[in-house]
């Protein structure tokens, strides 16, 4: 089954592109991040006549995630648990039924700047309810992943120029601290388990000709549980999506588990 994980800066702006990378990648399922568009205005004809189910959480202008799926998908839940008031959509779940199932979790972490401040401090305690989840996640025992734009640069090897990026919520010490804490949990991380050394982007600004100096940061990530880390068979990055006419500034990642 190959999964991928793709933010594309509005569903509107990528009502061409996105379709012609399903039709030339094939995944199975997909997480999309920044739809920025209410469930009922979500194209999703689009997508229902190349074969996907489509279950979305929008927000008007904003945020919103959803799931395309050519399985069948069951109990979808919408919202990360921990704060009711939060309205922000940036969570979706579903269980993908294949040979067996897996539990998916498309994410669209805050991006946190100004940093310090109060976005910031709200970037850090939806990590800190994302923990929570996770634990739950490797509570049950079963193939589950979660997936998205988690706008954390891990590592240093993770920027081409990390000093850059030092006082970014993106790579403060406490954002990489905190997604450090949900990895020990016991999650692996699908591309660095694959694929070592710098060089490997999957966002670059539409600015400075960013993506001609190859000027990127990796902030898309797969946590796969140990169930799922198991049965992975590959995971890349598809840079060559940033080609295409009208493209994201971010690219896909997609994992192939055996499932």
């Amino acid at each position: 089954m190959k999964i991928a994980t793709f933010n594309i800066n509005g569903i509107k702006a990528r009502a061409e592109a996105l379709p012609r990378w399903l039709d030339e990648a094939q995944p199975d399922v997909v997480l999309l991040q920044e739809i920025k568009s209410v469930d009922e205005n979500f194209p999703r004809e689009i997508f229902e006549e190349r074969g996907y189910n489509v279950e979305t959480h929008g927000q008007k202008s904003f945020n919103g995630v959803a799931i395309l799926s050519k399985y069948p998908l069951e109990d979808v839940s919408r919202g990360l648990p921990g704060d009711e008031e939060d309205e922000q959509a940036r969570w979706i779940e579903a269980t993908v039924i294949g040979k067996r199932a897996l539990r998916i979790c498309g994410l669209y972490l805050p991006n946190g700047n100004p940093a310090p401040g109060p976005k910031f401090d709200y970037k850090l305690a939806w990590m800190e309810r994302l923990y929570e989840r996770a634990r739950d996640l490797l509570a049950t025992e079963e193939p589950a992943l979660m997936a998205g734009d988690y706008n954390i640069i891990p590592q240093v090897e993770d920027a081409k120029r990390p000093e850059a990026w030092r006082e970014d919520a993106l790579f403060r010490p406490e954002s990489r601290a905190a997604f450090r804490k949900v990895l020990n949990l016991g999650f692996t991380e699908a591309f660095r388990a694959r694929t070592q050394g710098p060089g490997h982007y999957s966002f670059w600004d539409y600015q400075a000709g960013a993506w001609n100096r190859n000027d990127g940061i990796r902030i898309d990530h797969f946590l796969l549980t140990p169930q799922a880390a198991d049965l992975m068979r590959d995971c890349q990055t598809d840079a060559a999506v940033r080609g295409h006419e009208k493209p994201s500034d971010h690219v896909p990642v997609w994992v192939d588990l055996d499932i």
